[in-house]
């Protein structure tokens, strides 16, 4: 929404999302989880990248199941694959495509040091909005710190 990044991912990518968060969060409904789908997709035009799987053979990953992934950044002219899994993802397997993989948290700390102010007006607006349970941008820095951004939000609080 800010334009510094362009969101885009795929049914099975999102397919992957919802069964991985049912996994390790059985006190979510699937109902829930299918809804967020949903959002993440309406609030993100254009999100959806298909078309892909005519590439799918000819790429080579360590996890054959992930080729999917790198097939719909090609597909879509990304730059960045976001992924905690930086292991599935070599950088000798991407660099023919002009992609590297990077962890959320070197991923959003590369944002906060190109634009600090829209991030930190993002946190802002994110921590107005929440209701249930509210939260002010210092919880919301503290829940992103403990869910894999810790780098991301020692550089945010100079800013927020």
């Amino acid at each position: 929404m800010t334009g510094l990044f362009r969101a885009r991912w795929t049914d099975d990518i999102l397919d992957e999302m919802v069964n991985s968060i049912a996994r390790r969060r059985p006190d979510l409904h699937l109902s829930q989880l299918e809804q967020t789908r949903r959002n993440m997709c309406k609030a993100v035009p254009d999100c959806l990248t298909t078309g892909y799987q005519h590439l799918l053979a000819s790429l080579e990953l360590p996890d054959p199941d992930d080729r999917h992934v790198l097939a719909a950044a090609i597909r879509a002219g990304t730059e960045v694959i976001v992924t905690e899994n930086l292991s599935d993802f070599p950088s000798a397997a991407l660099a023919p495509y002009d992609i590297e993989a990077q962890s959320p948290d070197t991923f959003v700390l590369y944002l906060t040091d190109l634009a600090p102010e829209t991030v930190a007006n993002t946190v802002r607006a994110q921590a107005s909005v929440l209701t249930s349970p509210p939260m002010t941008v210092d919880e919301v820095l503290e829940h992103l710190a403990r869910t894999g951004l810790p780098r991301s939000v020692a550089s945010l609080r100079s800013h927020t």
